[in-house]
């Protein structure tokens, strides 16, 4: 049975980008501990003579050729008329990409 500790626990918050209480952290512990194990056991399947499948449903990407639509082009200060919040003519969105370092 593997069992995680506290500062595992943590560091998978982190990377989560969660914020954990003590209380939260005492809960998960066990919760990911069992997750962990669930998961393991996975590596008593015997996969000796099964080919590795990267796309069981058959599906295919299907292409186009791209078509502009001359009546359809915003102009950039008409796709931007909607939000006060541009920085030298572009969106400006928050940060998704962090460094932790």
């Amino acid at each position: 049975m593997a069992t995680l500790n506290k500062k595992q626990v943590l560091h998978i918050a982190d990377i989560s980008n969660l914020k954990l209480t003590d209380e939260e952290i005492d809960k998960f512990t066990p919760q990911l501990s069992k997750i962990v194990d669930f998961i393991s056991t996975l590596n008593e399947v015997d996969t000796t003579n099964t080919e590795p499948a990267y796309q069981i449903v058959g599906l295919t990407n299907v292409f186009h050729e791209d078509e502009v639509d001359a009546t359809n082009i915003f102009s950039q200060d008409k796709a931007l008329s909607g939000t006060d919040n541009t920085h030298n003519g572009l969106f400006k969105v928050r940060a998704i990409l962090v460094n932790r370092n």
